[in-house]
Formats: structure tokens, C-alpha cells, sequence
């Protein structure tokens, strides 16, 4: 859709360049076929898995999903869903750089209780310090805090992953504002991660400067979860258009479209 006048950068995250904005998950399909074939539909080059649902090699008796997702084609993105505190999501990202190879492209999120996954800043903020020490690429799930933001992009985490809305909510951008601030002020991407339900949602997140968005249930949780991969995959692409096409000005007037001058 780009051309020589209004050409996109890629998505940069830790170093390496992504032609994709959008970011998927791996876990609620009904099956591991389904999931390559939501992944694919979606475009997609980075899947994050769930180390603590999902077989990536730790279990050498069950179904792998490195069979149908394969890392020589996606990069694999390892994540800490299911960890309430530091010393766990630490200990999680540190199994899956071994199963991975020495693989540094996490992401942290850890929750502050089971209700509404809400992530736990402080604890967050210690797993950061520790994990980025230890020589990983954090891309970090975290409130649609300003402040909380900068502190984390001060420790050194390769991406800000603020939430819409509350995980597995399907709400939608509940908070534009604090979200645009974050944007404002960050130098590093920006994903919104949590509360997609739909392709509008999506398009939004992009049209107010998103740098991509994430997202599982929303796909996987539709009627058909392909299709609505494929969907969210435009639905991202549109709203960056948009974005770099720049929107006009809202205004409490009306504005006729076509010039009123020399009317017969």
C-alpha cells in the first residue's frame, strides 16, 4: 500500500527488523493445525507461547508446537502468562532460553492476581531489572501507565506493552489518552498487548501510533478464528496507513466536500 513518497520503516524490536505489526499468540485453538493456520492467515512474524501451558520441547511425550510453528519460519516468543511474581517469571524466561537455544527475545508479564490479570507493576519491575542484567531482549507487558512506562524503557526493555483493557476482555482501547502519552514519550516500540476484540480495535491502536499490537483471544476466540486472523492482519496494516496519511482535523463545523466557488 506504501509507496516512494509516504514508505514505512520496518518494525525494529531489540535489532532486527520485522515486516509484520502484528504480534499473535499460540494458546485457545482448538487444535495445533488451527494454530499454524490462524498464524499464517495472520501475517504474523513474531508467535508468543506460553512457557507454562505450552510444550515447546519440556515435555518430550507430548505434542510439540515447534512441529507446526517452527522457528526457522517465526520467531518465537517466550512468555511468562500464569507467573504472580519476579522469582518466577525470571526463572520461566531462564528454561526458555535453554529450550530455545540461547534464544534473548522474551516477554515478561507478571500478574497480579487471577481475576483480572492485571500485571503487577512492582514485581514487574524487579523481573525487568533482573532479566535485562541478565542479558535478555524484554519486551514487557505492563499498565497504560506513563510513569510506570518510562521506568521500565529506563531500565533497558526493548519494547513497552501496555494493555487496552484488561486480558481476554475483548474491551477495546478503554484509555486513548494514557495510552497516546506513553507513545509520546517512548523511544523505544510501543505494542498495545491485551483487550483486542475485534479488527477495529486493532486499527485504532495503529491510528493513535502504535507499533504494533498483540493479540491471542481475539483470534482464537472468534467464531473463525482463520478468518479473523486475516482481518486483524488488515485491520493493522489499514491503521498504520492511516496513521502516516494523518488524519483531518476534527472540527464542530460542518465542511462541504466538494469547493463551493463557481457554483452554477
Amino acid at each position: 500500500m506504501t509507496n516512494a513518497t509516504s514508505a514505512d520503516r520496518p518494525l525494529v524490536i531489540a535489532g532486527k527488523a520485522y515486516n509484520s505489526r502484528l504480534l499473535v499468540g499460540s494458546g485457545k485453538y482448538r487444535d495445533l493445525e488451527q494454530t499454524r493456520a490462524a498464524t499464517e492467515a495472520s501475517g504474523a512474524d513474531i508467535i508468543t507461547v506460553a512457557i507454562r501451558r505450552v510444550n515447546i520441547g519440556q515435555h518430550a511425550n507430548e505434542p510439540n508446537l515447534l512441529d507446526v510453528v517452527p522457528p526457522s519460519r517465526w520467531t518465537i516468543l517466550p512468555n511468562t502468562a500464569g507467573c504472580y511474581n519476579a522469582k518466577d517469571a525470571v526463572y520461566t524466561l531462564q528454561l526458555a532460553r535453554e529450550l530455545l537455544n540461547g534464544h534473548k527475545l522474551v516477554k515478561l508479564e507478571v500478574l497480579g492476581d487471577e481475576k483480572t490479570l492485571f500485571p503487577n507493576m512492582p514485581e514487574t519491575l524487579i523481573a525487568a531489572r533482573e532479566l535485562v542484567r541478565d542479558g535478555f531482549d524484554v519486551m514487557v507487558y505492563c499498565s497504560d501507565d506513563p510513569i510506570q512506562a518510562r521506568m521500565l524503557e529506563d531500565i533497558g526493555c526493548a519494547a513497552i506493552m501496555p494493555l487496552a483493557s484488561l486480558i481476554g476482555s475483548g474491551m477495546g482501547i478503554l484509555n486513548p489518552w494514557n495510552l497516546s502519552l506513553i507513545i509520546e514519550q517512548t523511544q523505544v516500540p510501543v505494542i498495545v498487548d491485551a483487550g483486542v476484540g475485534t479488527a477495529s480495535d486493532a486499527a485504532i491502536a495503529m491510528e493513535l501510533g502504535c507499533d504494533g499490537v498483540l493479540m491471542n483471544s481475539a483470534i482464537a476466540g472468534a467464531k473463525d478464528p482463520v478468518r479473523m486472523a486475516g482481518a486483524m492482519r488488515l485491520a493493522v496494516e489499514a491503521g498504520r496507513e492511516a496513521y502516516l496519511a494523518g488524519r483531518m482535523p476534527r472540527k464542530f463545523a460542518a465542511s462541504p466536500s466538494s469547493p463551493m466557488a463557481g457554483r452554477i
